[in-house]
């Protein structure tokens, strides 16, 4: 399906196959702010739809690009397909008449400016998975024209912008900050947060020229609350992974605290809750039955990647990496201490987990920590069910693809141990009481004296 500024609609889109500006930077700046500018955005999902909207509700002519059908033919009949981004917005999308969503690559020389928001995985050797950086820019290269920017948002490892990106885009003769610029700008999407959108959340922009960065920033200058320029693309995707370096090394603190503090009988939730009650020197992290999201899990290991090409062993993120990936294990072991309680093995106990998205009240189970436990659980002989109001179907994963298909089930007393793993809002109203098998809780969200409660 191909929706919307059809190369036929009259006025749909301004004529630019034979682009040639003198002074491309003059030329890119201008149209910028008569809103003249088209946008493509590559990768519909959780960063590259809101992307995309934010550009047609601030007035401009964009369209989407994904080789997912499914994803287009749901746009195309104004239905979303993540939580947090209303059918109502969608539809409001399509009646402004300035968005086109399309599988269709050779209409990225529509665009002015070609934003890629791709996956950036591990491997099963926990290394970089570049495959969808460059099959995106081999399917941009084709149609690239000059007078065209093209940034990447996806997270990666200082360089990528420079070793991998451009020498594919200038395979066809053109060169970069001559007849194109690039540009980096990491994502920044926290899905479902009510205090931070898309919009409200500062933009770190870089590029491989003065010209290149101030077209970038004025691109995102449209959109976002602030703009925060700095000096080059490595700069750019350096700014990325220490921020979610930075969390991923409290999370393993506070989670090895939590298996040190529970040897000694001390509630780590209770520590954190007086702990932050100081006013500086300390920010609260929580524990959990492992990582998920489609950053903190990865983000460390492409950096401790690129690192050993320059001699350097990041000792402190990988032995952060260790600890956290770690704790599904921690937390299987708290299952078979709870069903001991009640004298029963792990073999042949059929578990009700409770969660499947990697955070509350989302649907986005990308490396949720869920999957692993499942994983284990079932290693070991368990029967694992899953309730999520989010997540009615598991579909297929990369990593799990022997989960797809399976359904989330009704909450009843017909299992020998529930398991907390994500904290949706919703599981605070169940009474827990109810139960009379074990309750193994990842989360703190049982409220004490609420069944037999193990915390994990």
């Amino acid at each position: 399906m191909d929706l919307g500024l059809k190369t036929s609609d009259p006025g749909q889109r301004t004529q630019t196959t034979n682009y040639e500006p003198t002074n491309m930077k003059t030329e890119l700046l201008k149209k910028l702010e008569n809103k003249s500018f088209v946008i493509g955005v590559i990768g519909l999902g959780y960063v590259g739809l809101p992307l995309l909207y934010c550009f047609i509700e601030k007035g401009f002519r964009a369209i989407g690009f994904d080789i997912d059908k499914s994803k287009v033919d749901s746009l195309g009949k104004g239905k979303s397909y993540i939580k947090h981004i209303s059918s109502e917005r969608i539809q409001r999308g399509i009646s402004s008449g300035r968005l086109g969503v399309t599988t269709d690559f050779s209409r990225l020389k529509e665009c002015d400016a070609i934003l890629i928001a791709v996956p950036t995985p591990l491997n099963k050797n926990r290394e970089p998975d570049m495959s969808f950086i460059v099959l995106t820019c081999e399917a941009i290269a084709p149609h690239l024209r000059k007078g065209q920017l093209v940034v990447l948002e996806s997270t990666t490892y200082p360089g990528t912008t420079e070793e991998v990106m451009v020498p594919i885009l200038e395979r066809g003769g053109l060169k970069v900050d001559k007849d194109f610029y690039v540009g980096f700008s990491p994502e920044r999407e926290d899905p479902n947060n009510p205090d931070f959108t898309t919009e409200t959340i500062p933009k770190v922009v870089g590029s491989t020229s003065p010209d290149g960065l101030a077209v970038v920033d004025l691109l995102y200058k449209q959109i976002v609350v602030r703009t925060v320029p700095v000096s080059s693309v490595k700069v750019a995707e350096a700014t990325k992974l220490m921020e979610n370096i930075f969390r991923a090394v409290n999370i393993a603190l506070v989670n090895e605290l939590k298996v040190t503090f529970m040897k000694m009988g001390i509630d780590v939730w209770e520590v954190i809750e007086g702990a932050k009650t100081k006013p500086f020197g300390y920010m609260p992290f929580y524990p959990g039955p492992g990582l998920g999201g489609h950053c903190i899990p990865i983000d460390p290991f492409y950096l401790t990647w690129k690192a050993r090409e320059y001699g350097v062993t990041t000792k402190f993120i990988e032995l952060a990496g260790e600890i956290n990936t770690a704790m599904p294990d921690f937390v299987v072991s708290r299952v078979m201490e709870a069903l001991n309680e009640v004298g029963k093995p792990l073999k042949g106990a059929k578990i009700l987990m409770l969660g499947l998205a990697y955070k509350a009240n989302v649907d986005d189970d990308r490396e949720s920590p869920s999957y692993h436990l499942m994983e284990k659980l079932e290693e070991k002989g368990a029967t694992v069910s899953y309730n999520d109001p989010y997540i009615p179907a598991i579909k297929h994963t990369r990593e799990f693809p022997k989960f797809a298909g399976r359904r989330s089930v009704e909450i009843s007393n017909s299992f020998d141990l529930i398991l907390v793993a994500t904290a949706h809002d919703k599981y605070k109203k169940i009474n827990f009481s109810q139960f009379k098998v074990p309750i193994v809780d990842t989360r703190n969200l049982v409220a004490g004296g609420q069944g037999l409660l193990f915390k994990a």
